[in-house]
């Protein structure tokens, strides 16, 4: 097999470059344009996921050098499949990789699925492979294992791979149907011992292929920075494009699409070369992209709708009847006749365009949706209600509505009017009164889900005064938004920025809080009164933005317990905390430890700190920490009200130094727990003298097993009687004893002020419940 040839057929493959199909693969290879995307890998057979990232020709290349003869690359329509096999086989051509080959086949099977009739597989290769002589059939057949064969397209196969409904065939010269040759090679009894390496968007025909699975993750960030940076010539229109695609697209999955990044890349520059603004949101964008599809073929406005509308049809064709593709006789029942010549804009085109076989199909669901969307409000022949469009395309759509949002809103359906003609004034009241109630229905239960759908189809209309309309700040108070993906973060932030404040942003239970869904969300924890982290999992990188969001917000409170954040992510946030509005921070259960508290103790040492509780209870600070803490604490004019620092294993003398602080005229604390730290009577002893100090402004003590006995209750009575402000008592889990129940509840009865006191889990016998009773301040 003459490698030269087969890299001649390779680079000059017919066809052209289009907006929506892509740059052509063989000029992308041509131009030294490619770029290795990245795959994962994964055992088709046992399903055992292997999640490490490697480039596609190194993947492929180890994997087909081994046992396995059949390799699936699987990946979302325009991840660079199609191009990635074509460079496979021109690198293979050029002796750079795959050399174990002396045979590499391409096949497309969008259009094997065309053929008709009974063929042999020497027929098919003769027919099919012009450039593989006939003279190395016989030498293919003697070594199949020398052959490797590459079928672009499974997920447009129209037939069945099931072996169980096929008779193999194992004679090559053998004629049969083509779908009966096909899962003959694929299932290794034609060419026994040749390898396969099969294309395809997820499909279920793959439940009949066994081998390894490869997924095409196609573009993430870097590769798409260097994407943008070859398209652009000039730097600064590359970044410009860059910055803007991610800030408005860059949290959708289809974003790592190559073809959809050439997409980008192109209206973009369009939209700059003519001084136009780029588009704030999917819809916008796909509006651009129609008026960039259809002002060159320079129709009339009637013509215009004409074809959008069978558009429409074979849309609606493909998705509620789930055929990839369309025959030549179907587009003309959906009206293309006259517009045969011109569908390559839209469309992909499989074959020739004169020939019955020709097949057409959509480049992207993102178009046939977008399509659909269009058609609903631009066609007057009917009136079909929102609801039953969405039951009739149920299950085979994913961005319909929020195109159809999108297209709602007059500013943003306008461009096409003057292309197409006026929208249906009629649809796009109904959609609006479907969308309106069907939303305030949703905001009143508690699904997450369908709020999240809420504010997507928001963040698509672009219509602050709507958000207003259907969505209060109270209305999203009682529901947690934990495990919010990135693009629900993006409509999330967007209506709290409508709103232009919150009182209670609830992510409870976030997982995964990444620094990129940080980032997003910053202008929504800015503009919200009470944050809501608990039980949360916070990426380091998450934290700056949160601490920037605190300072340049109105944020009262944070509760961030039992997040596990640590020292080092504690003191990115300790940086927040010098300068903002916070008024109440919870720490519970974080993995703190003393060093932590150089940090912390800078911040609460700032003038502009505003901080009046603190939780940092079951955090081991230990003795060096604690003191710097209290040190912090002592500073005149520090806002600290309440403190928390239960189980903080603090010891006697850290007991000690708070006594000080309370006694010393410059403490603001009115609410200090100390529970669960095993100091003894005489630790607490420090606590006790300072209440009864005149300058100690306590209101509660929390001093819940800490090992007291009966001989700390005189301590407690002077305390009680001398202090003006005591009002709560917790002395649950302690050691005392039947004999000094009389005396507190003589004190409780005597004072004014004390409101409450739990003795509850003390060692007491029933013979002191009675007298327990007299007073009803005590709980036991």
């Amino acid at each position: 097999m003459d490698k030269e040839t087969v890299l001649t057929h390779i680079l000059n493959s017919k066809g052209m470059s289009t907006l929506l199909g892509g740059k052509l693969p063989a000029n992308v290879i041509t131009n030294n344009e490619y770029i290795l995307p990245l795959t994962s890998e994964a055992l088709v057979t046992d399903r055992n996921i292997d999640n490490n990232l490697s480039s596609l020709d190194q993947c492929i290349g180890s994997t087909l050098s081994g046992e396995v003869k059949t390799v699936i690359l699987v990946g979302p329509e325009g991840s660079g499949k199609t191009t990635a096999l074509q460079k496979l086989i021109v690198d293979w051509a050029k002796g750079e990789h795959l050399q174990n080959f002396s045979y590499v086949f391409y096949f497309r099977l969008r259009e094997i699925s065309s053929l008709e009739g009974m063929l042999s597989l020497e027929t098919f290769m003769q027919q099919h492979q012009s450039h593989f002589p006939p003279q190395d059939m016989p030498l293919l057949l003697q070594k199949p294992e020398d052959a490797l064969f590459l079928f672009d397209d499974l997920d447009q196969y129209r037939h069945s791979l099931d072996p169980s409904i096929h008779s193999l065939c194992s004679d090559p010269s053998q004629a049969v149907s083509v779908t009966c040759l096909m899962a003959s090679l694929l299932h290794g009894s034609l060419l026994k011992g040749a390898a396969f390496l099969v294309a395809t968007r997820p499909t279920a025909c793959l439940e009949f292929l066994s081998g390894t699975s490869v997924e095409l993750l196609g573009f993430l960030k870097p590769q798409r920075e260097v994407y943008f940076n070859r398209f652009f010539n000039d730097q600064s229109a590359a970044n410009k494009a860059l910055m803007h695609m991610e800030r408005t697209l860059g949290f959708y999955d289809f974003c790592n699409s190559p073809r959809f990044c050439w997409t980008i890349c192109s209206i973009y520059k369009s939209l700059m070369d003519a001084g136009g603004n780029l588009p704030e949101t999917l819809s916008q964008l796909y509006v651009d992209i129609m008026v960039y599809l259809i002002k060159p073929l320079s129709l009339s406005k009637d013509c215009n709708r004409d074809l959008v509308l069978a558009l429409g049809r074979m849309a609606s064709h493909c998705c509620y009847d789930q055929h990839p593709s369309c025959t030549r006789e179907e587009m003309v029942s959906f009206g293309f006749q006259q517009f045969l010549s011109s569908v390559g804009v839209f469309l992909a085109i499989g074959g020739d365009l004169e020939h019955y076989t020709c097949v057409f199909s959509f480049h992207s669901q993102l178009m046939l949706e977008f399509i659909l969307a269009t058609c609903f409000f631009l066609d007057k022949s009917t009136s079909e209600v929102v609801e039953k469009m969405f039951e009739k395309h149920k299950g085979h759509t994913n961005v319909l509505d929020l195109f159809l949002s999108g297209l709602s809103e007059p500013i943003q359906h306008r461009p096409l009017e003057t292309m197409l003609g006026e929208f249906n004034s009629d649809q796009v009241m109904n959609f609006k009164f479907w969308f309106k109630s069907s939303s305030e229905a949703a905001l009143k239960g508690f699904y997450k889900d369908m709020h999240y759908r809420c504010f997507h189809l928001l963040h698509q209309a672009q219509n602050e005064s709507l958000v207003k309309e259907i969505i209060t700040s109270s209305a999203l108070m009682g529901m947690s938004y934990g495990d919010l993906s990135l693009p629900d973060c993006v409509a999330l932030s967007y209506v709290v920025t409508c709103l232009g404040e919150m009182k209670q942003l609830n992510l409870y239970h976030t997982r995964n809080l990444t620094e990129e869904k940080a980032q997003v969300l910053a202008p929504a924890m800015s503009l919200s009164h009470k944050i809501i982290l608990s039980n949360s999992s916070l990426n380091p990188g998450a934290v700056p933005h949160l601490a920037s969001a605190l300072c340049r917000g109105i944020t009262k409170e944070l509760d961030l317990s039992h997040t596990n954040i640590g020292d080092e992510k504690f003191r990115s946030l300790c940086v927040g905390l010098r300068d903002c509005e916070l008024h109440k921070l919870k720490l519970f259960d974080n993995e703190l430890t003393g060093a932590c508290c150089p940090y912390l103790k800078q911040a609460l040492m700032s003038e502009h700190c505003s901080l009046s509780e603190l939780d940092l209870s079951v955090n081991d600070l230990d003795q060096e920490g604690a003191l710097l803490l209290c040190q912090a604490l002592s500073r005149p004019g520090c806002p600290i009200e309440k403190l928390g620092l239960k189980r903080c294993e603090l010891t006697q003398s850290i007991f000690k130094e708070l006594g000080s602080l309370l006694r010393s005229g410059t403490s603001q604390l009115k609410s200090l727990i100390v529970g669960i730290n095993k100091v003894g009577d005489q630790g607490v002893k420090y606590l006790w003298d300072a209440v009864s100090h005149r300058s100690c402004l306590l209101q509660e003590l929390d001093v819940e097993m800490t090992d007291l006995t009966d001989a700390c209750v005189e301590d407690v009575c002077v305390a009680i009687r001398t202090s003006k402000t005591l009002k709560s008592l917790e002395m649950r889990n302690n050691s005392l004893t039947d004999a000094s129940v009389p005396v507190l509840v003589k004190v409780m009865q005597d004072s004014e002020i004390m409101q409450e006191m739990n003795l509850k889990y003390n060692n007491f016998s029933e013979d002191v419940f009675d007298t327990l009773e007299e007073c009803k301040k005590i709980r036991y």
